[in-house]
C-alpha cells in the first residue's frame, strides 16, 4: 500500500457530515478513525485539522455535541447531525459531484470524450 494522503482542502465537512450522517452520533476519534477506515486507510487525518473543523461546523449550527461515555468509559464529546447539517450535506454533496463530473471531463482523454 501507498503512502497516506492528507485529507483534500474542502472535503474535510462534508466527510464528517456524511459519516455522522451514516453512522449517528461519534466522538472525534470515533470520527476520525472512521474516515480513514472509509477511505480505504489512504487517508491521513490531522487532528489539529478535525477539531477546528469540528468547532466550525457546530458553530455554524451543523452539527451539536454533547459529553458522553466512549466504549473504554472514558468521558467523550460526541458530535450529531442537526437538520440543518443533513441540509448542508446534501448541498456539499451535489456541489462535489459537479466538481468531480467537471474535472472528469479534463481527465478523460480525449479519444474517449
Amino acid at each position: 500500500m501507498g503512502e497516506k494522503t492528507d485529507v483534500w482542502q474542502g472535503t474535510l465537512a462534508l466527510m464528517v457530515l456524511r459519516t455522522l450522517e451514516t453512522l449517528g452520533p461519534l466522538h472525534g476519534y470515533g470520527l476520525a478513525r472512521r474516515i480513514e477506515q472509509t477511505s480505504g486507510d489512504l487517508l491521513q487525518l490531522n487532528y489539529g485539522t478535525l477539531y477546528p473543523a469540528l468547532l466550525k461546523l457546530e458553530q455554524e449550527g451543523f452539527i451539536r455535541s454533547r459529553w458522553g461515555l466512549s466504549e473504554n468509559n472514558r468521558r467523550a464529546k460526541f458530535y450529531e447531525l442537526t437538520k440543518a447539517g443533513h441540509r448542508q450535506l446534501q448541498k456539499a454533496a451535489a456541489e462535489w459531484e459537479q466538481t468531480t463530473e467537471i474535472l472528469a471531463r479534463f481527465l478523460t482523454p480525449a479519444h474517449e470524450a
